[in-house]
């Protein structure tokens, strides 16, 4: 059976169709839109929350996106050991809804980030990144006012102790989060949330003067949709008899 992946919609959603037209077109396997209000999903073997700013980023960013029936099902399908990944506003939405823990504030420098920045791989043990090599370097964009993850001691600790930490900034710590992360995961891996923009560095077509300019040694600039590949194998896995 080939795999099926589901993409929530939100009011203000923005990266969806971005999202979409890779895993449909790029990667080659069936992702629908699924809009927030749906109370039921059935038929899919992962969800995707894409970035943007759900319902304005009202009250805070996340916050009533995380109160969204769908969200219900989200945590449904977490629970049942599916692949759950929050991209930007994704990440924000997981962790407001408690599917991952710390918080996401605005950035140190109190603006809107907008550039490439490269991470590190520090955990190759889950659905997302089972395909690259551990401490693998790569380039990737971000987009993001609110996205300074904070985690205090004791949640750090637990991160740490648990190999949560999956990305990590390498070149310099463009929000302030602490301990340079990019990238979390629960503890059974199969939910994790990210502030770079895998979309938007999955074709080289959107990423050739990065390439011209890569002098860094973070890898490809399309190494990104390793992401998404990562994840269509980990399911196609799952699948076979």
């Amino acid at each position: 059976m080939a795999a099926r992946i589901g993409i929530a919609v939100f009011p203000g959603s923005n990266c969806d169709r971005d999202v979409h037209y890779i895993l449909n077109n790029t990667i080659g396997v069936e992702a629908d839109f699924i809009w927030h209000t749906k109370h039921r999903i059935s038929g899919y073997d992962a969800m995707i929350i894409p970035g943007g700013f759900a319902f304005g980023d009202r009250l805070r960013p996340g916050i009533i996106a995380a109160h969204s029936p769908i969200m219900q099902e989200v945590k449904r399908m977490a629970k049942d050991g599916l692949p759950v990944l929050g991209i930007c506003n994704g990440f924000q939405i997981l962790v407001e809804c408690g599917l991952l823990p710390g918080a996401l504030m605005m950035n140190d420098s109190l603006r809107f980030v907008c550039r490439w920045t490269n991470v590190q791989v520090t955990n190759n043990k889950t659905p997302f990144t089972s395909q690259f090599a551990l401490r693998q370097k790569f380039g990737i964009p971000i987009a993001h006012g609110d996205g300074r993850y904070v985690a205090d001691s004791k949640i750090l600790k637990e991160l740490k102790k648990k190999n949560q930490i999956v990305l990590r900034y390498t070149s310099d710590n463009p929000n302030g989060s602490t301990d340079l992360i990019a990238a979390i995961c629960n503890e059974d891996g199969n939910v994790m949330g990210m502030m770079p923009h895998p979309e938007r560095a999955s074709e080289r077509i959107l990423t050739v003067d990065r390439s011209s300019r890569n002098n860094n040694n973070s890898g490809s600039s399309t190494d990104a949709i390793t992401i998404f590949s990562s994840l269509v194998s980990n399911l196609k896995q799952k699948a076979m008899p």
